[in-house]
């Protein structure tokens, strides 16, 4: 009997070991999916403020010229 509950106790001690694991896994596996969301936006949010910083210094450039073009 006693060697029954020994054996027992160690399977439910491996399935308990294997179930903390997949949670942890499924946890790791959420916070993996969050990160890459927060990335996706980061790469988004600089695109945009680096293709508004080309449409300003065009925008920039245009102005000045045409202050050259009006001083002659």
């Amino acid at each position: 009997m006693a060697l029954l509950l020994k054996i027992l106790g160690a399977l439910g001690s491996l399935a308990a070991l294997v179930l903390v694991v997949v949670a942890l896994l499924k946890d790791l596996i959420a916070l993996v999916g969050i990160l890459l969301i927060v990335l996706k936006i980061a790469v988004i949010v600089v695109f945009v403020a680096v293709l508004i910083l080309i449409l300003f210094l065009i925008f920039r450039d245009r102005c000045r010229r045409r202050a050259e073009a009006s001083d002659f």
